[in-house]
Protein backbone atom coordinates (compact mmCIF):
# COMPACT_ATOMS: atom_id res chain seq x y z
CA UNK A 1 0.00 0.00 0.00
CA UNK A 2 1.53 3.35 -1.40
CA UNK A 3 0.64 6.41 1.24
CA UNK A 4 0.18 9.38 -0.30
CA UNK A 5 -0.36 13.03 2.05
CA UNK A 6 -3.27 15.71 1.54
CA UNK A 7 -1.51 18.76 -0.11
CA UNK A 8 -2.16 20.96 3.40
CA UNK A 9 -3.02 24.17 1.19
CA UNK A 10 -3.24 27.17 2.79
CA UNK A 11 -5.99 27.80 5.58
CA UNK A 12 -7.95 30.56 5.33
CA UNK A 13 -8.34 29.24 1.12
CA UNK A 14 -12.02 30.01 0.38
CA UNK A 15 -14.08 26.77 -0.81
CA UNK A 16 -14.38 26.27 -4.72
CA UNK A 17 -17.77 26.14 -5.92
CA UNK A 18 -18.81 22.91 -7.03
CA UNK A 19 -22.25 20.99 -8.40
CA UNK A 20 -22.23 17.31 -8.71
CA UNK A 21 -24.97 15.03 -8.85
CA UNK A 22 -25.61 12.45 -5.23
CA UNK A 23 -24.49 8.98 -6.56
CA UNK A 24 -28.31 8.29 -4.09
CA UNK A 25 -30.73 10.25 -5.51
CA UNK A 26 -29.55 11.86 -8.55
CA UNK A 27 -29.92 15.96 -7.00
CA UNK A 28 -27.34 18.32 -7.88
CA UNK A 29 -25.63 18.94 -4.68
CA UNK A 30 -23.44 22.18 -4.63
CA UNK A 31 -21.43 24.51 -2.75
CA UNK A 32 -24.88 26.79 -2.30
CA UNK A 33 -26.50 23.98 -1.13
CA UNK A 34 -24.52 24.36 2.49
CA UNK A 35 -25.80 28.30 2.34
CA UNK A 36 -26.40 29.59 5.95
CA UNK A 37 -24.11 26.67 7.89
CA UNK A 38 -21.67 27.96 10.43
CA UNK A 39 -19.40 24.84 9.17
CA UNK A 40 -19.16 22.88 5.68
CA UNK A 41 -17.16 19.94 5.65
CA UNK A 42 -16.03 17.96 2.03
CA UNK A 43 -14.35 14.66 2.20
CA UNK A 44 -12.87 13.31 -0.95
CA UNK A 45 -13.46 9.49 -0.45
CA UNK A 46 -13.75 6.36 -2.29
CA UNK A 47 -15.04 3.07 -2.27
CA UNK A 48 -11.36 0.78 -3.01
CA UNK A 49 -9.54 2.88 -0.81
CA UNK A 50 -8.69 0.90 2.77
CA UNK A 51 -7.59 3.91 4.35
CA UNK A 52 -11.27 5.25 3.29
CA UNK A 53 -12.43 1.34 4.24
CA UNK A 54 -10.57 2.06 7.83
CA UNK A 55 -12.43 5.47 8.83
CA UNK A 56 -15.71 4.75 6.73
CA UNK A 57 -18.10 3.80 10.04
CA UNK A 58 -16.68 6.72 11.96
CA UNK A 59 -17.35 8.94 9.19
CA UNK A 60 -20.85 7.38 8.91
CA UNK A 61 -20.54 7.97 13.02
CA UNK A 62 -19.95 11.35 13.05
CA UNK A 63 -22.24 12.09 9.88
CA UNK A 64 -25.27 11.19 12.86
CA UNK A 65 -23.39 12.86 15.66
CA UNK A 66 -23.50 16.08 13.57
CA UNK A 67 -26.97 15.61 12.03
CA UNK A 68 -28.72 18.35 13.85
CA UNK A 69 -26.05 20.43 14.47
CA UNK A 70 -25.28 23.84 11.83
CA UNK A 71 -22.74 21.91 9.76
CA UNK A 72 -22.71 20.62 6.04
CA UNK A 73 -21.12 18.08 5.59
CA UNK A 74 -20.42 16.02 1.39
CA UNK A 75 -18.74 13.43 0.06
CA UNK A 76 -16.86 13.51 -3.57
CA UNK A 77 -16.02 10.91 -5.23
CA UNK A 78 -13.23 11.88 -7.93
CA UNK A 79 -12.22 8.47 -8.89
CA UNK A 80 -12.05 7.46 -12.72
CA UNK A 81 -13.85 4.18 -13.08
CA UNK A 82 -12.05 3.40 -15.42
CA UNK A 83 -9.12 3.16 -13.91
CA UNK A 84 -10.75 1.70 -10.70
CA UNK A 85 -14.05 0.47 -11.33
CA UNK A 86 -15.41 0.08 -8.04
CA UNK A 87 -15.59 3.87 -7.59
CA UNK A 88 -18.44 4.10 -10.16
CA UNK A 89 -20.86 5.67 -8.92
CA UNK A 90 -23.18 2.97 -9.18
CA UNK A 91 -20.69 1.24 -6.51
CA UNK A 92 -20.20 4.82 -4.64
CA UNK A 93 -23.99 4.36 -3.98
CA UNK A 94 -23.41 0.82 -2.21
CA UNK A 95 -21.28 1.73 -0.10
CA UNK A 96 -23.00 4.96 0.88
CA UNK A 97 -26.31 2.53 1.76
CA UNK A 98 -24.06 0.02 2.88
CA UNK A 99 -22.08 1.97 5.67
CA UNK A 100 -25.25 4.70 6.41
CA UNK A 101 -23.44 7.60 5.24
CA UNK A 102 -26.37 10.50 6.25
CA UNK A 103 -24.87 12.97 4.20
CA UNK A 104 -24.80 13.09 0.25
CA UNK A 105 -22.26 11.22 -1.77
CA UNK A 106 -21.47 13.05 -4.90
CA UNK A 107 -19.67 11.99 -7.91
CA UNK A 108 -17.15 13.89 -9.91
CA UNK A 109 -17.00 12.85 -13.31
CA UNK A 110 -14.82 15.41 -14.85
CA UNK A 111 -12.58 15.35 -11.73
CA UNK A 112 -13.04 19.22 -11.70
CA UNK A 113 -13.69 19.46 -8.32
CA UNK A 114 -10.40 17.63 -6.91
CA UNK A 115 -8.39 20.11 -9.01
CA UNK A 116 -10.33 22.78 -7.50
CA UNK A 117 -9.61 21.70 -4.12
CA UNK A 118 -6.07 20.30 -4.64
CA UNK A 119 -7.33 17.13 -3.40
CA UNK A 120 -4.75 14.55 -3.71
CA UNK A 121 -5.78 11.03 -1.55
CA UNK A 122 -9.14 9.65 -0.18
CA UNK A 123 -9.58 10.59 2.06
CA UNK A 124 -8.61 13.81 1.69
CA UNK A 125 -10.64 16.53 4.30
CA UNK A 126 -11.73 20.23 4.08
CA UNK A 127 -13.19 22.15 6.96
CA UNK A 128 -14.61 25.45 6.16
CA UNK A 129 -16.18 28.13 8.35
CA UNK A 130 -19.43 30.10 8.26
CA UNK A 131 -17.70 32.09 5.52
CA UNK A 132 -16.67 29.54 3.57
CA UNK A 133 -12.73 30.26 4.96
CA UNK A 134 -10.31 26.76 5.22
CA UNK A 135 -10.50 26.24 9.05
CA UNK A 136 -9.13 22.61 8.75
CA UNK A 137 -7.31 20.36 6.42
CA UNK A 138 -5.92 17.03 7.81
CA UNK A 139 -6.26 13.68 9.32
CA UNK A 140 -9.45 12.35 10.54
CA UNK A 141 -7.34 11.12 13.60
CA UNK A 142 -4.01 9.11 13.85
CA UNK A 143 -5.01 5.94 12.98
CA UNK A 144 -3.84 3.90 10.06
CA UNK A 145 -4.56 0.60 8.45
CA UNK A 146 -2.93 -2.09 10.33
CA UNK A 147 -2.01 0.38 12.82
CA UNK A 148 -2.86 -0.46 16.83
CA UNK A 149 -4.44 3.36 17.18
CA UNK A 150 -8.27 3.14 17.54
CA UNK A 151 -10.36 4.95 15.07
CA UNK A 152 -12.20 7.63 16.96
CA UNK A 153 -12.17 10.88 14.68
CA UNK A 154 -10.60 13.24 17.54
CA UNK A 155 -8.44 15.50 15.04
CA UNK A 156 -11.83 16.11 12.78
CA UNK A 157 -13.99 16.28 15.72
CA UNK A 158 -12.03 18.79 17.47
CA UNK A 159 -11.86 21.10 14.68
CA UNK A 160 -15.72 20.73 13.93
CA UNK A 161 -16.40 21.67 17.42
CA UNK A 162 -14.02 24.70 17.48
CA UNK A 163 -15.88 25.73 14.50
CA UNK A 164 -18.90 25.37 14.92
CA UNK A 165 -18.29 27.26 18.25
CA UNK A 166 -17.17 30.39 16.45
CA UNK A 167 -13.39 29.66 17.17
CA UNK A 168 -10.43 28.44 15.08
CA UNK A 169 -9.20 25.13 15.14
CA UNK A 170 -5.92 24.16 15.96
CA UNK A 171 -3.44 25.60 13.59
CA UNK A 172 -1.48 22.42 14.38
CA UNK A 173 -2.81 19.69 11.74
CA UNK A 174 -1.03 16.65 10.30
CA UNK A 175 -1.72 15.68 6.68
CA UNK A 176 -3.87 12.95 5.87
CA UNK A 177 -2.98 9.96 4.16
CA UNK A 178 -3.99 7.91 1.77
CA UNK A 179 -4.43 6.06 -1.57
CA UNK A 180 -3.75 8.34 -4.41
CA UNK A 181 -6.87 9.71 -6.43
CA UNK A 182 -7.09 8.16 -9.56
CA UNK A 183 -7.02 10.10 -12.15
CA UNK A 184 -8.35 9.40 -15.98
CA UNK A 185 -5.38 8.79 -18.34
CA UNK A 186 -3.74 12.51 -19.13
CA UNK A 187 -6.03 14.51 -16.73
CA UNK A 188 -3.46 14.18 -13.61
CA UNK A 189 -2.90 18.10 -12.45
CA UNK A 190 0.95 19.44 -11.92
CA UNK A 191 0.54 19.25 -8.60
CA UNK A 192 0.00 15.73 -8.17
CA UNK A 193 1.89 13.64 -6.09
CA UNK A 194 4.26 16.60 -4.67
Amino acid sequence: MVMMPSQMIPLGTPAPAFALPDVTTGDTVSLESFAGRRGLLVMFLARHCPYVVHVQDELARLGRDYGDADLGIVAIGSNDPGVSPDDHPDRLAEQAREVGFGFPYVHDATQAAAKAFLANCTPDIYLFDANRKLAYRGQIDASRPESDVPVTGKDLRAAIDAVLAGEAPSRNQLPSCGCSIKWRPGNAPEYFGR
